[in-house]
């Protein structure tokens, strides 16, 4: 069973910055890929980010430019850095790993950008 706990979310102004941390508790290297997704009533569901192990990204258009995923295998933590914050970023954001059998979720950490 792998675990992914989120952390770094909060109230943050338009043009604001957060980033968000997803800590896993198994090697990330073993988890492919490994994505950011976030929820909200306006938009529903979205994929956000992702990063493979061979580290290949791919940010959806609504955040290109200002949102960027990155990993650190020493640690087990996948960030989403989130700059130039507008208030449709508001949502609560989701890690997501494949393991090659399943797919594990965090818990999720809520964004809310206003000013």
């Amino acid at each position: 069973q792998v675990q992914l706990v989120e952390s770094g979310g909060g109230l943050v102004q338009p043009g604001g910055s957060l980033r968000l941390s997803c800590t896993a508790s198994t090697p990330i290297y073993t988890l492919n890929p490994m994505r950011w997704h976030r929820q909200s009533p306006t938009k529903g569901r979205e994929l956000v980010a992702t990063i493979t192990s061979g580290g290949n990204t791919n940010t959806a258009d609504s955040v290109r430019g200002r949102f960027a995923i990155s990993r650190d295998n020493v640690k087990n933590v996948v960030y989403l850095q989130m700059n130039n914050l507008k208030p449709e970023d508001t949502a609560v954001y989701f890690c997501n790993a494949w393991d090659g059998a399943r797919d594990y979720w965090g818990q999720g950490t809520q964004v809310t950008v206003s000013s």
